[in-house]
């Protein structure tokens, strides 16, 4: 994500509530109050769009991209940089897929509590990872069942 202001929206954008330039939630606010949410709402959103718009670029640079390169090691190393863009747009789609996700847990109410616990996952987690549907320790839990179960197989 780029440092963006929390107030340059995409065209459409419709706001719930007005943020300041430069405002971040803090403790003292009551938790998932209408600023929070908001605030996390448009940081969602405007990784959204630049995730669309990079992704779009790497379409764009593949498809423009000269197929006809009689030199074998400049081929060998047209391919992995290709393998390499495409691993990131696969990656960024699967990221999309969890904004969206994210955006669906604001519109139902559920955003900024545990999916597992419904305890707070707490402000600090959300701005660093904004995607998190989980505590740290519930996190720190579900990572320890899925490594027992991969060594169990």
């Amino acid at each position: 994500m780029s440092e963006r202001s929390i107030n340059d929206l995409p065209e459409g954008y419709e706001s719930e509530v007005e943020l300041n330039n430069g405002y971040k939630p803090v403790k003292e606010e009551e938790y998932m109050c209408k600023k929070h949410i908001e605030y996390f709402r448009r940081i969602l959103v405007q990784w959204q769009e630049e995730l669309i718009k990079e992704s779009q670029e790497t379409i764009n640079n593949l498809q423009g991209e000269v197929r006809d390169i009689g030199d074998e090691a400049e081929r060998a190393s047209r391919e992995t940089e290709n393998t390499l863009e495409l691993r990131t747009r696969d990656r960024y789609r699967k990221l999309l897929s969890k904004i969206r996700k994210t955006l669906i847990r604001i519109q139902d109410g559920d955003y900024g509590y545990c999916e597992e616990t419904d305890e707070e996952v707490g402000l600090n987690r959300l701005m660093a990872r904004p995607i998190a549907t989980m505590t740290i320790d519930a996190q720190e839990r579900w990572e320890l069942r899925q490594k027992l179960l991969k060594e169990g197989r």
